[in-house]
This record gives C-alpha cells, structure tokens and sequence, in this order.
C-alpha cells in the first residue's frame, strides 16, 4: 500500500513526522511530498530519514540548467501509484487550491491528477478555519468526496484559544486507513505469526526441506500490521523482504520454530501458524559431507508439532486464549483431513488449502482456501494472498468475539 502525505505550511508541520511512523508501523510506504512553506518549518531531510524515500519538494529537478522528463511528469506517476493522498497538516491556502482547482506547484498539481480516495487534515488559526471561506472550501471539497478529518479545539500555536489544532496523528492514520477500508480492529493487539518452511540438517550442505516459499504468512503480517496489531513474525528460510515494522525471528529448523513460538505465546492475543513445518528430520545428522557412492538409506524421525503443542498447553491453561489458527496443506480427502487437524491439535481454525492445484498455495501469489471452525465452513474464492490473509484475520477476530461474548441467561416464561 503506498500514500503520498502532502505536508503544507504551517506550525503542525512537524506532527507530519509521527504520521509517517504510525503509518509504517501498518506496513504502509510513505511518499512525502512537502510545500515550500512547509520547509520553513521542517527540513526534507527529516522525512527523507523516516519514510527511507526521496521527499518530492518541487516540480522539477533542483540544481538542473533543464528539467529533465521524468521530473516534469513526475506527479503523473506518482498519481497513478498511489492509493490515497493524505494531507497533514493542510493550510487554509492549501485547501483553497484544492477547491478552486489551482495547480502551481507538486503537491496541488497531484490532487488533480489522482484517481485516489483524498483525506485532509485542516492545521490553521482559530480565525482563518471559522471564515466563510474556508468553511465554503472544505464544503466544496466534502462534495468532491475528500475526507475531511475535523481539528481539534484548544490552545493554538498562535496563541489563540479555539478550533484548528491539527488532530492527533492516531487519529490521522486511522481515518486515512478506514477510508481506503482497512479496519483498525487488531489496534493494541499482538499477533504471532509463523511463515516459510523449516530445514532439516542431513550433513553440512544439505537438507530436507519443502516448496513453501513464505508468502502467505508474510501477507498475513502485512495485513495484520495494517489493522493496528504488533506482529512477531517467526520465519524459516524465504527470499522474501519481511515489513520493517514487524518483530522478526528467523528460524532454520522446527526445533529452532518450536522454541521461540512457545517462548511468546503466553504474551500474544493471537497466533496463526502458517509456517510448512517439516514433518520429519534426520535421526544423526553427518558431520561431514555426505558422499556420493550408491544408494544409501536416511533413516527420520519425526518432528515436534509444534500446533498440538501449543494446542495442549492452551487446553491446559485453562483460558482458551490466546486465538489458535493452524494451517492444513493438503492433496486429497480435503475437508476430512481438516476436520480431523482441528479436534486433534485443539486449535480455534484450520485454514486448509488445496496444494494439488497449481497456480496457487505453494510459491504463488495467489491462493484459494477454506477456513474451518468447529461452526462453520468458510469458502475464500481465489484472491491475492494479501486479500486471503485479511479474511483469514476478519475470522480471527470472530472468533475472538464468540469467545468472550456473554452466556446468554435462559429466558423464563
């Protein structure tokens, strides 16, 4: 997901920085496009620091005899690259650009040019936000359908005591997220999340292992993230970059999985274990390299399971939480297998899915599951990984409802 915040002129400025934070936090890229007023306040190089990106500060190239092309057609890109404009803090001479359709620098000439949702963030004197007209341009622009997220009241910068304080930055992200459909519901949660698979050492070059390539429990991270949650994410061997706000532990072998996994699990509302965990792993390990010279037997042993674990020890305690959801990779006998991993492991779901076919599941972007509770059989249609993963946390969560909903009271006659 990426946004462009466009930040304007004026004292609030600097509150720009924390929404970058919070923002990527949820795993969101930030593209910073600053005003000239706004540099006044805060220098590019802050955001360029916090969001890692080059800040856009003009229309053109600095320093350059020529604009080149890509500079003067810059703010079509980034229009056509983005999901959302945010503007924090917006001026009041920002605001009546945008109403009055005046483009004469990056930021204003953007708002034009984008297809996306616009959220507005107003930061102004007491005086200037209460003129009619300013209040006849955020009308203007609340019928364009731009979200105009309302400032607070108290003591100004100024000096002045009334409406126009720059709201909160959590309050700036959430409405952001809410407006591009990204519900704030796991905020002040912690999720586990396992991802990849694990290697099995047979000697010091190679090793069993499987085709997960990771994706999915990276996609769930990525969507968890998104909702407000801290993630711990537990990965084996993948190629992919994990999201910089996650907690990350990287792991190689299941037993090496199994122990930072029950080491958190006490200490998070959630654990969704998407990882390919490898069923099996050398009895004796060689000390040195294996030689090639004729058939040769390896004799396995199994893994530790690592769901059943936590499954039993969350039967033990008592409490029922935190929320377990396994996953079931399977080839035949679909939802029997499924039924049967959720009653023997004790977890909440299974998240079943179908590795037979190709084109989704193993090493794709897309996928195609079936969420299994002790209640209900859930369908999810084939969809990006990133889109599965929110469905797989929207019956997360309702499970967590049902479990500390109120018994209902037998109703007498």
């Amino acid at each position: 997901m990426k946004i462009a915040l466009g930040v304007s002129g004026g004292i609030a400025a600097y509150k720009a920085a924390e929404v970058v934070r919070q923002l990527q936090e949820r795993g969101v890229h930030v593209q910073v496009i600053m005003t000239a007023a706004a540099q006044e306040f805060v220098r590019p190089l802050t955001f360029a620091a916090l969001s890692g990106e080059k800040v856009i500060t003009s229309m053109f190239s600095s320093g350059a005899e020529q604009p080149n092309l890509d500079s003067a057609v810059e703010h079509i890109s980034v229009a056509q690259s983005l999901d959302a404009l945010l503007v924090a803090p917006a001026t009041a001479d920002v605001i009546a650009k945008f109403a009055q359709g005046i483009a004469n620098d990056f930021l204003s000439t953007l708002y034009l040019a984008t297809k996306a949702p616009v959220i507005v963030a107003p930061a102004m004197n007491v005086n200037m936000w209460e003129h009619p007209a300013t209040q006849a341009n955020l009308e203007v622009l609340r019928q364009r359908g731009v979200h105009i997220v309302e400032p607070g009241s108290g003591y100004l910068a100024c000096g002045m005591v009334g409406a126009g304080r720059l709201a909160e930055p959590e309050q700036i992200v959430a409405a952001t997220l809410e407006r591009l459909g990204v519900a704030q519901d796991l905020s002040g949660e912690t999720v586990l999340i396992t991802a990849g698979p694990t290697y099995e050492p047979i000697d010091p070059v190679r090793y069993l292992g499987n085709r997960s390539s990771g994706k999915m429990g990276y996609a769930l991270a990525e969507a968890a993230l998104r909702r407000g949650a801290r993630v711990i994410l537990v990965s084996g061997p993948t190629a992919l970059q994990p999201p910089s706000a996650a907690e990350i532990i990287f792991v190689e072998t299941a037993q090496q999985m199994r122990t930072a996994v029950l080491d958190r699990w006490e200490k998070v509302g959630f654990i969704i274990m998407a990882a390919a965990v490898a069923d099996f792993r050398a009895k004796e390990v060689a000390p040195q390299k294996i030689k090639r010279k004729g058939p040769m037997e390896l004799q396995l042993e199994p893994n530790p399971d690592i769901l059943a674990d936590l499954g039993s020890l969350r039967h033990a305690s008592g409490k029922g939480t935190p929320v377990l959801i396994g996953f079931a990779a399977e080839t035949e006998d679909l939802l029997e297998n499924a039924r049967t991993k959720l009653a023997s492991k004790r977890v909440d779901a299974i998240v079943l899915n179908d590795v037979a076919r190709s084109g989704i599941g193993f090493n794709a972007d897309r996928n195609e599951v079936t969420i299994v509770t002790a209640n209900e059989t859930l369908a999810v249609p084939e969809a990006s990984k990133l889109d599965v993963a929110q469905k797989i946390l929207e019956a997360a969560l309702r499970i967590r409802q049902q479990q500390t909903a109120p018994a209902q009271s037998p109703v007498r006659s």
